[in-house]
């Protein structure tokens, strides 16, 4: 066997490099969180780490950006969800795009401590924000977030009559179809208020799991202003289906007009503020085809429409409609079911005040184009509003279903009340 033998040089070689391996290795394991004291040369100095952390602090701008809702949500508001805010700074940018790149618009407020998006987002949509904001000492921060907004299957939407800014008469309820089947009936109604500058006391009634109507004790006071207020908004109306409405609505009441049909003397008595200002010649329902009773709210005006009886159950052994007028002129809708007030033209003039025979509903003489404002029905027409009331006496007929059309006065008020859920 060979003997090597080492000389002074070699040794000192060694010891150098593994001093040096040594001093790598301590140096790398002071960066895992080790004991600096025990790091070579600067074993003494515990001030280092110190000095490196306060000039990172005298780098890092003080302004505090939140974004809103927090990265990664879902189910997110598509109404007030979205902002931007900073404390300890001033906003100098705020960017926000759909995931496929489409620009946000949207405004820093006149402080530059906030900022939202300038109108509603859509359902069902990914959002990203980027956020910018600077300290009194001119440095930057930075913030970055995504949110999902909540889904069509997820939410529910209150489709609403009448109309904002609209002129109604004075038995028009407040009715409210939901697109969703609503199981938490009382935290929906508890958003929805509905009131009236008459002060009248004004409940909702829940006719099914869909629809909700609101109305006072007697007809709303002629001249009065209501204002239906949907603040929806995240309200959880079934499980994990939320409200996304947040709106308010205001209408106007007209003058107080009620007819009064009587099938008995075949003759309609148009009242305004309860005086008879008209009486019309009509012809209701025949006997065989009886006109309901109650009281009818007009939800529909058409100045010409198609009536096909097959639509309603009236059809002769072929199946085909037993009639289909495809203009009938005047006609104002009183019930889903099919029951109309509208102009005849098609039968004799001798009928009306004298005979009743339509299919059920109330006619009223008239001629066919509907041009001819001298008429009994295009009068009548003229003078009347959706939401006006039509009462409708001794056919021999049932009272019509409240929830048949706008019909909810038939209920008495402890009824309607009884069906509140608040």
């Amino acid at each position: 066997m060979e003997k090597r033998v080492m000389t002074d040089s070699k040794r000192r070689r060694g010891l150098m490099a593994a001093s040096a391996l040594l001093g790598g290795v301590l140096v790398l394991s002071a960066c895992s969180g080790g004991d600096a004291k025990a790091s070579g040369s600067d074993a003494g100095d515990s001030t280092s780490q110190a000095k490196v952390d306060e000039a990172a602090a005298k780098k890092t701008s003080e302004a505090q950006i939140k974004i809103t809702p927090k990265d990664g949500s879902d189910n997110a508001s598509i109404n007030n969800a979205a902002a931007v805010t900073v404390s300890k700074g001033t906003l100098t940018s705020v960017t926000m795009k759909t995931a496929a790149g489409t620009a946000v618009a949207g405004q820093i407020s006149a402080d530059k401590k906030s900022w939202k998006p300038s109108a509603q987002l859509d359902r069902a949509t990914t959002y990203k924000v980027a956020a910018e904001a600077t300290d009194s000492a001119g440095r930057t921060a930075h913030e970055n977030a995504s949110f999902t907004t909540v889904s069509p299957s997820n939410s529910f939407i209150g489709n609403f009559t009448p109309e904002d800014g609209s002129t109604v008469g004075v038995g028009m309820p407040v009715s409210i179809n939901f697109d969703k089947a609503i199981t938490n009936k009382a935290a929906v109604q508890k958003g929805i208020t509905v009131s009236s500058t008459s002060g009248q006391e004004v409940v909702g009634h829940w006719f099914s799991a869909n629809r909700l109507d609101f109305r006072p004790d007697d007809y709303w006071t002629g001249g009065s202003t209501v204002t239906l207020k949907l603040n929806l908004d995240g309200i959880e109306g079934a499980t994990g289906v939320y409200g996304v409405q947040q709106k308010t609505v205001t209408f106007k009441i007209g003058r107080n007009q009620v007819s009064i049909v009587d099938a008995k003397t075949k003759t309609m008595k148009v009242t305004q503020d309860g005086k008879t200002i008209k009486t019309i010649p009509i012809s209701a329902g025949s006997p065989e085809n009886t006109t309901y009773e109650g009281q009818m709210v007009i939800s529909e005006k058409f100045k010409e429409t198609r009536m096909n009886g097959a639509t309603v159950g009236f059809t002769d052994d072929d199946g085909k409609g037993e009639y289909d007028i495809k203009d009938v002129p005047h006609a104002m809708r009183l019930s889903n079911s099919g029951t109309f007030v509208h102009g005849n033209y098609w039968g004799a003039k001798s009928i009306f005040g004298a005979v009743n025979t339509s299919h059920g509903c109330v006619g009223l003489s008239d001629t066919k184009g509907a041009n001819d404002a001298s008429t009994p029905a295009a009068w009548f027409y003229n003078h009347s509003l959706i939401g006006d009331v039509v009462v409708v006496k001794n056919t021999g007929d049932k009272t019509i279903a409240p929830d048949n059309g706008l019909n909810g006065w038939n209920l008495d008020w402890a009824a309607w009340k009884a069906g509140s859920a608040v």
